[in-house]
């Protein structure tokens, strides 16, 4: 497996087939993606990008320091269950600890809350509802 940083437009295919199927394609394209201080990590197997995620300055209210938001993680359905979200979760985490990053956070789909918790985060707050996307919590994780 290689993980390696990628540009915004590498995800989008991802993203759109993985977390948002049946909407349109427009919406998996964030404005944050072209910011300066956003970026992009990629799985790939044997040449094939199997597992993404971006992370971008955000800062999550109630906690102080500098923050980044993780978003729009996705990995393939055949390559589920083999450590590849852990790991480009944590190529990002790597620059973020570089950077002097306080805190990342992202907000989950409640199903996948457990598999957050087990790579480290805490959830924050009450489930919210995204319409059409469903149940969500906010997850976050201390990094200093």
């Amino acid at each position: 497996m290689i993980i390696k940083y990628i540009r915004a437009d590498e995800t989008y295919d991802l993203r759109h087939k993985i977390l948002r199927p049946h909407r349109p394609y427009e919406e998996i394209v964030y404005e944050t993606d072209a910011c300066d201080d956003s970026f992009h990590v990629g799985a790939y197997i044997k040449g094939k990008l199997v597992g993404i995620v971006s992370f971008n300055r955000d800062q999550l209210e109630g906690f102080d320091g500098d923050h980044y938001r993780l978003r729009a993680m996705a990995t393939l359905p055949d390559y589920r269950m083999h450590g590849i979200g852990r790991k480009i979760v944590q190529y990002g985490i790597f620059r973020l600890n570089d950077m002097k990053i306080d805190l990342v956070w992202c907000k989950g789909r409640e199903n996948v809350k457990g598999y957050y918790e087990n790579i480290g985060f805490r959830s924050h707050g009450d489930v919210f509802d995204y319409p059409e996307l469903g149940p969500h919590v906010i997850l976050y994780k201390e990094l200093i």
